[in-house]
């Protein structure tokens, strides 16, 4: 996959690292912890959305290579099917 496909991926991800860090600096501040738990949900679907944005633009090759062979695309879709079933 092409890094400039994936801009938004990393711009995601490097909120996210900020997010992480302000949430160590949460922790080590002995902050409440709900707010700490918000912040740690935050990141957690940051991440998510992360991994279905890079699921979604490998099926969006998959689907632009219709040339392959049935079984070629049938083991590629069992891959990205698992992929994003890791991230359920």
């Amino acid at each position: 996959m092409a890094a400039d496909e994936l801009k938004s991926v990393l711009n995601r991800l490097k909120r996210a690292q900020g997010q992480i860090a302000g949430i160590i600096k949460m922790i080590e501040e002995g902050r409440d912890c709900e707010d700490v738990i918000t912040q740690l949900a935050a990141v957690s679907r940051a991440l998510d959305r992360a991994g279905f944005a890079i699921i979604a633009t490998g099926l969006q090759h998959c689907m632009a290579d219709g040339e392959q062979p049935e079984a070629d695309r049938n083991q590629m879709r069992a891959r990205l099917e698992k992929l994003f079933l890791s991230l359920a």
